[in-house]
């Protein structure tokens, strides 16, 4: 399990390098590079539409992933999902700007940004299958959520390398060159995951799919007519943590920079902050999903983030970098409390015949509710001298959609696996 767990990790942290290199770049330099007849607001809208389109291609990529891997295994999900986002993103590295190229620049901008969306959307139900079909019942909340994990660590690499490259080059040399650098550098961690996934072994329960002959013949029907109620659900549900997380990491990242005046690296640094200790909450919130349920904390956590929307707003107001950490932290804090039981909840819910395609068309459709669709809302809404409440007012109504689909949903962890007293079965519950 620990090897199983760590390739996971390392794979999704991969991947999400490459997925969120492009909105912090989207967020800083890529308006006035790629849209430069534009006005500033537009401009950034503008990269934020580039930045949704990946948003908007991840549930095709899941239905196209999803297809293999419910037919024919989680394992090479993981290998062809990696590298077709890595490379995506290093081509984007090499897209020369609007004053180079005209128009083709944008366009080829959109459709590598469109590759990188479907390689992700495979890649969460490879990974998080291929643990939580490992991990024994009494502790796959704990096992699946290391996956979880991997969005903070590929934040955290992608947001220091710009860091880094923001404190060591001029502004000019950053626009001309030095933003292209973590895309190139995607090459090398791609071709580290696909090593570390060479030694991984299928999960026991597809294995016992492809003996006895039950693999859906096309999953994506199987699931239109099966379970078309639990798809909605489910990406209702998760719409307000790809909210709250890209309006952290995203959106207030622009706003401060552009609006406040506050400094590039300052504004890195307070939101890689609150992002590492998320990251190293996941694991502990996972546990606590094991011992009292999955819903229960998905609840707590929509509740958490419906509360604090208006303070976090506040907070960043400020423009103080202390405060301003705390707002963001307390946001995500309600965010992983959700998202780090929802890699055992979601593979739960579904049936394992369909599972890679159901729990990850899930999964990706609230990404385009909630992540497509925030940064560029945010943008509209945060217009003018005042603090931007229309944010927090469109966040905390997402926060109550997705309370309410969850209470529509139900636990999948048996009371006995509560209580310490349930043997692991050889297959995940439908």
């Amino acid at each position: 399990m620990t090897r199983i767990a760590a390739a996971s990790l390392a794979g999704t942290a991969i991947e999400f390098y490459d997925f969120f290199v492009y909105g912090t770049a989207a967020a800083l330099v890529l308006g006035p590079l790629f849209f430069p007849t534009f006005s500033p607001l537009a401009g950034t809208l503008a990269a934020f539409g580039t930045f949704g389109v990946g948003f908007l291609s991840r549930p095709i990529g899941s239905v196209i992933f999803g297809h293999i891997g419910d037919r024919y295994g989680r394992r090479p999900v993981l290998f062809a999902s990696l590298l077709l986002t890595g490379a995506a993103t290093v081509a984007v590295g090499f897209v020369p700007a609007y004053a180079s190229i005209g128009v083709a620049a944008p366009v080829l901008l959109l459709v590598l940004r469109f590759l990188q969306g479907l390689g992700l959307g495979g890649e969460w139900g490879g990974a998080v299958l291929l643990t939580a079909e490992h991990a024994p019942e009494r502790r796959r909340g704990l096992w699946a959520s290391f996956p979880q994990i991997g969005p903070s660590v590929g934040f955290l690499l992608a947001n220091g390398v710009m860091v880094v490259l923001s404190a060591v080059l001029t502004d000019a040399q950053f626009r001309s060159w030095g933003w292209r650098v973590p895309f190139w550098a995607a090459g090398v961690l791609a071709l580290a995951g696909l090593l570390l996934r060479t030694s991984l072994s299928e999960t026991p329960q597809f294995k016992k799919l492809a003996e006895t002959g039950l693999r859906a013949r096309v999953p994506l029907i199987d699931v239109v007519r099966g379970q078309w109620r639990l798809v909605l659900l489910t990406a209702g549900a998760l719409a307000i943590g790809y909210a709250v997380f890209y309006a952290v990491t995203t959106w207030s990242l622009a706003y401060a920079t552009e609006q406040l005046g506050v400094d590039r690296t300052t504004m890195l640094a307070c939101i890689m902050a609150a992002v590492a200790v998320q990251g190293a909450a996941t694991p502990f919130t996972a546990m606590l999903g094991d011992r009292y349920g999955r819903r229960p904390m998905c609840l707590l956590g929509c509740a958490a983030a419906a509360l604090w929307m208006f303070p976090m707003v506040a907070l960043l107001q400020t423009a103080e970098p202390l405060l301003m950490f705390a707002g963001f932290l307390g946001a995500l804090l309600a965010f992983i409390t959700m998202f780090s039981v929802v890699a055992a909840y979601l593979p739960e819910l579904y049936e394992p015949r369909v599972r890679c395609t159901g729990a990850a068309v899930g999964y990706n459709l609230g990404g385009v509710v909630g992540g497509a669709l925030t940064p560029i809302v945010a943008t509209t809404v945060a217009r003018g001298d005042g603090p931007p409440w229309g944010v927090a007012v469109y966040l905390t109504a997402i926060a109550l959609l997705s309370l309410g689909c969850f209470a529509l949903l139900p636990e999948t962890l048996p009371a006995a696996a509560r209580t310490g007293t349930a043997e692991p079965p050889e297959a995940v519950p439908a």
